[in-house]
């Protein structure tokens, strides 16, 4: 007695001795809510590494600084790099996200 949407969960009697089935339905993939969940993380972790490279690129020209090395000149260019890369792709998902949102609203 199953369909493509619901199964059969359990079945009890009740206090008035009737049958009573309950029916779990089965979750569907839903296409929206997982991209805008995948959004939602792209953002949040594209955020949190651009954090980290900037205090990495601050540390590395800290080092810059007290030893005149090209090497901790290198490290500093990398991670801002790095870090204007994460950032960018903050943006452009808080984008994406905000146009996917419009168009759900209608606006």
């Amino acid at each position: 007695m199953t369909n493509y949407k619901q199964v059969v969960y359990q079945s009890q009697l009740n206090h008035k001795s009737k049958l009573v089935l309950r029916r779990r339905t089965r979750k569907r993939f839903n296409p929206r809510i997982f991209i805008d969940r995948t959004i939602k993380t792209t953002a949040i972790i594209s955020l949190l590494f651009t954090g980290f490279t900037g205090v990495g690129a601050t540390g590395f020209w800290g080092m810059e600084i007290a030893t005149s090395s090209h090497y901790w000149q290198q490290q500093k260019k990398t991670c801002l790099g790095i870090m204007l890369v994460s950032f960018s792709g903050f943006l452009g998902s808080a984008l994406i996200g905000a146009g996917f949102s419009i168009q759900r609203d209608k606006f």
